[in-house]
Protein backbone atom coordinates (compact mmCIF):
# COMPACT_ATOMS: atom_id res chain seq x y z
CA UNK A 1 0.00 0.00 0.00
CA UNK A 2 1.27 3.30 -0.69
CA UNK A 3 1.95 6.04 1.44
CA UNK A 4 -0.02 9.48 1.06
CA UNK A 5 1.92 12.30 1.25
CA UNK A 6 -0.16 15.34 2.13
CA UNK A 7 0.67 18.48 0.32
CA UNK A 8 2.80 20.84 2.96
CA UNK A 9 0.00 23.35 2.60
CA UNK A 10 -2.63 21.31 4.05
CA UNK A 11 0.08 20.31 6.62
CA UNK A 12 0.43 23.79 7.86
CA UNK A 13 -2.94 24.99 7.63
CA UNK A 14 -4.09 21.62 10.11
CA UNK A 15 -0.81 22.76 12.32
CA UNK A 16 -1.94 26.35 12.32
CA UNK A 17 -5.68 25.26 13.11
CA UNK A 18 -4.41 22.78 15.95
CA UNK A 19 -2.26 25.75 17.52
CA UNK A 20 -5.21 28.09 17.76
CA UNK A 21 -7.29 25.09 18.95
CA UNK A 22 -4.80 24.94 22.10
CA UNK A 23 -4.39 28.43 22.54
CA UNK A 24 -8.27 28.95 22.65
CA UNK A 25 -8.49 25.83 24.82
CA UNK A 26 -6.15 27.45 27.13
CA UNK A 27 -7.36 30.76 27.14
CA UNK A 28 -10.87 29.12 28.19
CA UNK A 29 -9.48 27.95 31.37
CA UNK A 30 -7.77 31.47 32.28
CA UNK A 31 -6.88 32.16 35.19
CA UNK A 32 -6.86 29.15 37.13
CA UNK A 33 -4.41 30.70 39.73
CA UNK A 34 -3.14 34.40 40.93
CA UNK A 35 -1.86 36.18 38.23
CA UNK A 36 1.21 38.55 39.34
CA UNK A 37 2.28 42.39 38.53
CA UNK A 38 5.98 42.70 38.66
CA UNK A 39 6.82 46.21 39.99
CA UNK A 40 10.09 47.03 39.52
CA UNK A 41 10.59 49.56 41.97
CA UNK A 42 9.86 49.58 46.19
CA UNK A 43 6.82 49.81 47.38
CA UNK A 44 4.82 53.13 48.42
CA UNK A 45 6.08 55.22 44.88
CA UNK A 46 3.38 55.90 42.29
CA UNK A 47 4.51 52.76 39.81
CA UNK A 48 3.57 50.44 43.16
CA UNK A 49 0.63 52.50 44.32
CA UNK A 50 -1.08 52.39 40.84
CA UNK A 51 -0.65 48.72 40.32
CA UNK A 52 -1.98 47.85 43.60
CA UNK A 53 -5.09 50.04 41.82
CA UNK A 54 -5.42 48.17 39.04
CA UNK A 55 -4.28 45.29 40.73
CA UNK A 56 -7.42 44.86 42.87
CA UNK A 57 -9.66 45.72 39.94
CA UNK A 58 -8.50 43.35 37.59
CA UNK A 59 -8.96 40.81 40.13
CA UNK A 60 -12.31 41.25 40.57
CA UNK A 61 -13.00 40.70 37.15
CA UNK A 62 -10.75 37.81 36.36
CA UNK A 63 -12.21 36.35 39.90
CA UNK A 64 -8.55 35.91 40.89
CA UNK A 65 -6.25 37.55 43.23
CA UNK A 66 -3.73 39.58 41.79
CA UNK A 67 -0.24 39.99 43.57
CA UNK A 68 2.17 42.93 43.79
CA UNK A 69 5.63 41.73 43.72
CA UNK A 70 8.12 44.30 43.93
CA UNK A 71 11.51 43.65 42.61
CA UNK A 72 13.36 47.12 42.92
CA UNK A 73 16.85 47.83 41.07
CA UNK A 74 19.30 48.64 38.41
CA UNK A 75 16.56 51.27 37.26
CA UNK A 76 14.07 48.98 36.74
CA UNK A 77 16.58 46.46 35.27
CA UNK A 78 16.25 43.37 38.23
CA UNK A 79 12.17 43.31 37.59
CA UNK A 80 11.53 43.72 33.74
CA UNK A 81 14.45 41.17 33.25
CA UNK A 82 12.62 38.63 35.37
CA UNK A 83 9.59 39.67 33.34
CA UNK A 84 11.01 39.24 30.22
CA UNK A 85 12.31 35.31 31.20
CA UNK A 86 8.86 34.22 32.82
CA UNK A 87 6.59 32.16 30.84
CA UNK A 88 4.61 34.04 28.51
CA UNK A 89 1.39 32.48 30.20
CA UNK A 90 -0.77 35.54 31.26
CA UNK A 91 0.37 34.66 34.45
CA UNK A 92 3.12 37.86 34.83
CA UNK A 93 2.44 41.24 33.80
CA UNK A 94 4.94 44.56 33.91
CA UNK A 95 4.27 47.60 35.18
CA UNK A 96 5.68 50.03 32.86
CA UNK A 97 6.50 53.38 33.00
CA UNK A 98 8.80 56.01 31.68
CA UNK A 99 12.12 54.29 32.29
CA UNK A 100 11.32 51.44 30.26
CA UNK A 101 11.52 54.12 26.98
CA UNK A 102 14.37 55.45 28.24
CA UNK A 103 16.83 52.19 29.19
CA UNK A 104 17.06 51.21 25.46
CA UNK A 105 19.14 53.83 24.73
CA UNK A 106 20.68 55.25 27.87
CA UNK A 107 21.82 51.31 29.75
CA UNK A 108 23.97 49.10 27.97
CA UNK A 109 24.26 45.64 27.74
CA UNK A 110 20.84 44.96 29.61
CA UNK A 111 19.91 41.20 30.01
CA UNK A 112 17.29 41.29 27.97
CA UNK A 113 16.04 42.62 24.53
CA UNK A 114 12.96 44.70 25.24
CA UNK A 115 11.50 43.74 21.66
CA UNK A 116 12.21 40.36 21.73
CA UNK A 117 11.29 39.78 24.97
CA UNK A 118 8.51 41.41 25.78
CA UNK A 119 4.90 42.81 24.09
CA UNK A 120 3.71 45.86 25.18
CA UNK A 121 -0.50 45.15 26.82
CA UNK A 122 -1.87 48.67 27.48
CA UNK A 123 -0.86 51.77 28.01
CA UNK A 124 -2.70 53.05 31.34
CA UNK A 125 -2.51 56.38 32.64
CA UNK A 126 -0.15 59.17 32.74
CA UNK A 127 0.51 62.22 34.95
CA UNK A 128 2.59 65.73 34.75
CA UNK A 129 5.87 66.14 37.01
CA UNK A 130 5.84 69.29 39.13
CA UNK A 131 8.49 71.80 39.35
CA UNK A 132 8.73 72.58 42.80
CA UNK A 133 11.13 74.60 44.81
CA UNK A 134 12.62 74.99 48.33
CA UNK A 135 10.39 77.18 50.22
CA UNK A 136 12.84 79.53 51.21
CA UNK A 137 13.73 80.17 47.60
CA UNK A 138 12.37 83.50 46.20
CA UNK A 139 10.86 82.03 43.33
CA UNK A 140 6.74 82.47 42.47
CA UNK A 141 6.96 80.57 38.74
CA UNK A 142 9.46 78.95 36.56
CA UNK A 143 10.07 82.26 34.95
CA UNK A 144 11.46 83.38 38.02
CA UNK A 145 13.68 80.25 38.27
CA UNK A 146 15.09 80.77 34.87
CA UNK A 147 16.01 84.42 35.19
CA UNK A 148 16.98 83.34 39.09
CA UNK A 149 19.50 80.75 37.30
CA UNK A 150 20.59 83.61 34.15
CA UNK A 151 21.78 85.98 37.26
CA UNK A 152 23.48 82.68 39.00
CA UNK A 153 24.98 80.66 36.27
CA UNK A 154 26.33 77.68 37.52
CA UNK A 155 25.66 78.15 40.89
CA UNK A 156 21.72 76.84 41.40
CA UNK A 157 21.07 73.05 41.87
CA UNK A 158 18.64 70.63 41.40
CA UNK A 159 17.67 67.43 42.56
CA UNK A 160 16.56 64.03 40.83
CA UNK A 161 16.68 60.18 41.24
CA UNK A 162 19.46 59.28 39.35
CA UNK A 163 21.44 60.16 35.92
CA UNK A 164 19.00 59.77 33.40
CA UNK A 165 15.78 59.31 35.46
CA UNK A 166 13.33 60.92 33.74
CA UNK A 167 13.54 64.02 36.01
CA UNK A 168 17.17 64.35 35.52
CA UNK A 169 16.24 65.01 31.79
CA UNK A 170 13.64 67.10 32.43
CA UNK A 171 16.03 69.70 34.60
CA UNK A 172 18.38 69.18 31.75
CA UNK A 173 15.62 69.86 29.19
CA UNK A 174 14.66 72.93 30.79
CA UNK A 175 18.30 73.87 31.09
CA UNK A 176 18.92 73.62 27.19
CA UNK A 177 15.47 75.08 26.15
CA UNK A 178 15.72 78.20 28.44
CA UNK A 179 19.46 78.80 27.92
CA UNK A 180 20.40 78.44 31.77
CA UNK A 181 23.89 76.31 33.50
CA UNK A 182 22.45 74.34 36.57
CA UNK A 183 24.14 72.12 38.65
CA UNK A 184 22.46 68.25 39.04
CA UNK A 185 22.55 66.92 41.65
CA UNK A 186 22.42 62.54 41.67
CA UNK A 187 20.34 61.14 44.29
CA UNK A 188 19.67 57.21 44.47
CA UNK A 189 15.92 57.45 43.67
CA UNK A 190 12.97 59.91 43.74
CA UNK A 191 12.37 59.95 47.53
CA UNK A 192 16.49 60.93 48.55
CA UNK A 193 15.99 63.53 45.90
CA UNK A 194 13.15 65.01 47.31
CA UNK A 195 14.70 64.72 51.08
CA UNK A 196 17.45 66.53 50.00
CA UNK A 197 15.51 69.65 48.55
CA UNK A 198 13.26 69.39 51.27
CA UNK A 199 16.24 69.63 53.44
CA UNK A 200 17.88 72.71 51.81
CA UNK A 201 20.30 70.57 49.64
CA UNK A 202 19.10 71.46 46.37
CA UNK A 203 16.86 74.66 45.24
CA UNK A 204 14.55 72.71 43.29
CA UNK A 205 13.65 69.79 41.51
CA UNK A 206 10.85 68.15 39.34
CA UNK A 207 9.62 65.51 40.93
CA UNK A 208 6.89 62.89 39.99
CA UNK A 209 3.50 63.76 41.02
CA UNK A 210 1.98 61.28 43.41
CA UNK A 211 4.71 61.39 46.19
CA UNK A 212 5.41 65.34 45.56
CA UNK A 213 1.88 66.40 46.13
CA UNK A 214 1.79 65.75 49.61
CA UNK A 215 4.81 67.79 50.17
CA UNK A 216 3.29 70.72 48.85
CA UNK A 217 0.00 70.40 50.61
CA UNK A 218 2.04 70.52 53.62
CA UNK A 219 4.11 73.42 52.79
CA UNK A 220 7.44 71.84 52.82
CA UNK A 221 7.66 72.48 49.21
CA UNK A 222 6.13 74.95 46.51
CA UNK A 223 4.93 74.05 43.40
CA UNK A 224 6.03 76.65 40.28
CA UNK A 225 4.92 74.60 37.06
CA UNK A 226 3.84 71.67 35.68
CA UNK A 227 5.00 69.80 33.13
CA UNK A 228 1.96 68.78 30.90
CA UNK A 229 1.45 70.30 27.82
CA UNK A 230 -1.70 72.05 29.69
CA UNK A 231 -2.45 73.12 33.15
CA UNK A 232 -4.00 70.20 35.45
CA UNK A 233 -7.40 70.41 37.29
CA UNK A 234 -5.83 69.51 40.33
CA UNK A 235 -3.51 72.38 40.22
CA UNK A 236 -6.17 75.24 38.04
CA UNK A 237 -3.72 78.25 39.03
CA UNK A 238 -0.04 76.40 38.52
CA UNK A 239 0.85 77.41 34.89
CA UNK A 240 2.33 74.79 32.77
CA UNK A 241 6.61 75.14 31.75
CA UNK A 242 5.26 74.89 28.39
CA UNK A 243 3.37 78.64 28.63
CA UNK A 244 7.14 79.85 29.32
CA UNK A 245 9.22 77.23 27.23
CA UNK A 246 6.82 76.76 24.16
CA UNK A 247 7.36 73.20 23.57
CA UNK A 248 8.45 71.88 27.19
CA UNK A 249 7.28 68.42 28.45
CA UNK A 250 7.67 66.48 31.20
CA UNK A 251 5.20 63.76 32.25
CA UNK A 252 5.43 60.67 33.50
CA UNK A 253 3.06 57.59 32.10
CA UNK A 254 2.53 54.14 33.54
CA UNK A 255 1.53 51.15 31.43
CA UNK A 256 1.51 47.54 31.27
CA UNK A 257 3.90 44.73 29.18
CA UNK A 258 3.82 41.35 29.16
CA UNK A 259 6.46 38.59 28.03
CA UNK A 260 6.67 37.47 24.41
CA UNK A 261 3.93 35.41 23.44
CA UNK A 262 1.19 35.27 25.57
CA UNK A 263 -1.83 33.82 23.89
CA UNK A 264 -3.76 36.32 22.07
CA UNK A 265 -6.68 35.44 23.30
CA UNK A 266 -5.45 36.17 26.73
CA UNK A 267 -3.60 39.25 25.80
CA UNK A 268 -7.21 40.50 24.26
CA UNK A 269 -9.16 39.24 27.92
CA UNK A 270 -6.53 41.21 29.84
CA UNK A 271 -6.41 44.19 27.79
CA UNK A 272 -10.22 44.30 27.82
CA UNK A 273 -10.38 43.76 31.85
CA UNK A 274 -7.62 45.94 32.53
CA UNK A 275 -9.39 49.26 30.26
CA UNK A 276 -12.77 48.00 32.43
CA UNK A 277 -10.73 48.79 35.60
CA UNK A 278 -9.41 52.10 34.38
CA UNK A 279 -12.32 53.17 33.65
CA UNK A 280 -13.87 51.97 37.44
CA UNK A 281 -10.82 54.42 38.67
CA UNK A 282 -10.85 57.20 36.56
CA UNK A 283 -12.09 59.54 39.13
CA UNK A 284 -9.87 58.34 41.71
CA UNK A 285 -7.24 58.85 40.05
CA UNK A 286 -7.84 62.55 38.40
CA UNK A 287 -8.12 63.31 42.12
CA UNK A 288 -4.93 62.43 42.78
CA UNK A 289 -3.52 64.11 39.39
CA UNK A 290 -3.56 61.40 36.78
CA UNK A 291 -4.92 60.63 33.82
CA UNK A 292 -6.30 57.45 32.33
CA UNK A 293 -5.52 56.81 29.08
CA UNK A 294 -6.28 53.11 28.07
CA UNK A 295 -6.54 51.96 24.79
CA UNK A 296 -5.32 48.83 22.76
CA UNK A 297 -1.91 47.04 22.67
CA UNK A 298 -1.19 48.83 19.54
CA UNK A 299 -2.08 51.95 20.87
CA UNK A 300 0.74 51.53 23.16
CA UNK A 301 3.33 50.38 20.83
CA UNK A 302 2.89 53.40 18.86
CA UNK A 303 3.03 56.07 21.91
CA UNK A 304 5.83 53.57 23.43
CA UNK A 305 7.83 53.77 19.54
CA UNK A 306 7.44 57.31 20.27
CA UNK A 307 8.65 57.75 23.38
CA UNK A 308 12.03 55.41 22.48
CA UNK A 309 13.02 58.25 19.68
CA UNK A 310 12.05 61.04 21.65
CA UNK A 311 14.66 60.38 24.63
CA UNK A 312 17.14 59.07 22.73
CA UNK A 313 17.27 62.31 21.16
CA UNK A 314 17.45 64.21 24.00
CA UNK A 315 20.11 61.77 25.64
CA UNK A 316 22.60 62.36 22.73
CA UNK A 317 21.58 66.04 22.51
CA UNK A 318 22.51 66.38 26.43
CA UNK A 319 25.42 64.73 25.71
CA UNK A 320 24.65 61.38 28.13
CA UNK A 321 26.95 58.74 27.90
CA UNK A 322 24.89 54.78 28.39
CA UNK A 323 26.23 53.44 31.14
Amino acid sequence: MRNIQLPRTLLYLASVVAFLASNAVLAQGYPDRPVRIIVPFSAGGPNDILARAVGMKLGERLGQQVIVDNRPGGGTVIGTDIAAHSPADGYTLLMASTSHSVNPTLKKNLPYDQKKDLDLLILMADAPNLAVVHPSLPVKSIKDLIALAKSHPGEIAYSSGGVGASTHLAGASLSSMAGIKMIHVAYKGGAPATRGLIGGEVAWMFGTFLPTIPHVRAGRLRVIATGGTKRTPVLPKVAAVAETVPGFKSVGWWGMMLPKGVPQPIVVRLNREINTALNDLREQFLRDGTEVIGGTPADFQKFFDSEVAKWAGVIKSLGIKPN
